[in-house]
């Protein structure tokens, strides 16, 4: 008898994981390990994620000693961080948090001009016994570099997973108008198409800006968060999304 394993999937901005700034910021990455464990996600996709960064380190008395992946991630998970952007005084990329085994890992630079550094993280996680590809992305904020992100990510896949492959990308796609659905669709990606999912600016969110496109899975439902533990974290609040993964009992 044939049967659907479900496969819980988040995908999060965490703002570095310091919500403010100047002089009034306050440090939140101690919070959001418990938020990264509420969620009870099988594979949890972060951006804005900090490895280094020496001036916070600085100013913050409690900053982690660890790489924030690495202190993010729940007892038993796997974590995988690939930087995008080097700045003055530290680096920040793209993360994966998996509860399932990470077979491989790739990175990709996406910026598109100097002012904007961006990247694609992509790991091949086993889950049930079948691969699963996830592609965390963190697009622009202009529509003309989407548009050429997306192009990148469609050679990309087109290059580096198989057709058939079981598939999720995730991120912050910067796509407040969803004008990212066409190119996306024509590459086989479906989201959750029916229901509005805002994301940003977390204390009232009216931007669905956080999105988790599928190849091979099905769409089950998704929610996002609400309320003020959640707000006070980040300026995005997380998207978390079930998928059913095809299989047999």
């Amino acid at each position: 008898m044939s049967t659907d394993h479900l496969l819980r999937i988040a995908t999060w901005n965490i703002h570095k994981g310091v919500r403010g700034i100047g002089p009034r910021r306050r440090l939140e990455i101690h919070d959001m390990v418990h938020a990264v464990e509420q969620m009870d996600a099988d594979i949890v996709c972060l951006q804005e994620v900090r490895s280094v960064h020496r001036r916070e380190q600085h100013h913050f008395e409690r900053w982690p000693e660890q790489p924030q992946a690495d202190y993010l991630a729940p007892e038993g998970y796997e974590a995988i961080y690939r930087t995008n952007a080097f700045t003055r005084h530290g680096e920040h990329g793209n993360a994966l948090l998996s509860r399932w085994p990470v077979d491989t890992t790739g990175h990709e630079d996406m910026s598109d001009h100097r002012f904007e550094q961006r990247g694609l993280l992509h790991s091949q996680v086993r889950v049930e016994g079948q691969t699963v590809h996830v592609v965390v992305v963190h697009l622009g904020l202009i529509h003309g570099s989407r548009l050429r992100q997306v192009d990148q990510l469609g050679r990309y896949l087109a290059r580096e997973v198989p057709p058939d492959a079981l598939l999720a990308v995730a991120g912050d796609f910067n796509d407040w108008g969803e004008r990212l659905h066409h190119p996306l669709k024509s590459m086989g990606l479906q989201t959750f198409d029916a229901v509005r999912l805002p994301t940003f600016p977390s204390r009232a969110p009216l931007l669905h800006m956080d999105r988790i496109y599928v190849r091979g899975l099905r769409a089950v439902s998704a929610h996002v968060p609400h309320g003020r533990a959640w707000w006070r974290m980040s300026d995005h609040l997380p998207l978390i999304a079930e998928f059913a993964l095809p299989g047999s009992a």
